[in-house]
């Protein structure tokens, strides 16, 4: 069974779930008000091992570097270790996630492309909302072709707050 350490952090876009597995492993990081979607994907990815949540305080020193993050740490978040589940195309795309640099955008038709499957911004844009690690695997990073702040889960406002705060957007 898969124990996950979870705290709850303040942050300025709303409380942030962070939870980690027994190495300090990211395993999901989520809005407070998406927790149902949070859930769901604990559930597809653990159910069958199971897992249980045990309440922490900072567990790994995650938390305090996620608060860094949001305090100006642009690029803490890039050491954070993960561990996610999911098929092994959501794990390709969720790793193309991390390799775009902070303050910098893609589209998704650019992601299909790099992957080598042209033509496939939907199933990237499917994966990339079935990402388990927000803000860590940077899924905000990700635009529509024509610039547009489409597709993230914890909603555009946060999108656009998160790149005003990398950089990518200016004030």
């Amino acid at each position: 069974m898969l124990t996950l350490l979870e705290d709850k952090i303040a942050t300025p876009l709303g409380p942030l779930w962070v939870l980690c597995d027994e190495t300090f492993h990211l395993r999901a990081v989520e809005w407070e008000e998406h927790s149902d979607r949070m859930e769901a994907l604990l559930n597809i990815h653990y159910r069958l091992q199971g897992y249980r949540r045990i309440s922490a305080t900072n567990p790994g020193g995650l938390s305090h570097k996620l608060t860094d993050y949001f305090s100006g740490d642009l690029a803490i978040i890039d050491a954070l270790p993960t561990a996610t589940a999911g098929t092994p195309f959501q794990r390709e795309v969720w790793a193309m996630l991390r390799s775009i640099p902070c303050g910098q955008v893609m589209h998704y038709g650019e992601m299909a492309e790099k992957l080598g499957r042209a033509g496939a911004a939907r199933a990237v844009g499917a994966a990339n909302g079935a990402n388990p690690v927000s803000i860590v695997v940077p899924c905000h990073r990700v635009i529509g072709r024509n610039g547009t702040l489409t597709g993230y889960a914890g909603g555009v406002t946060r999108k656009e707050w998160l790149l005003r705060h990398e950089g990518y957007l200016l004030l």
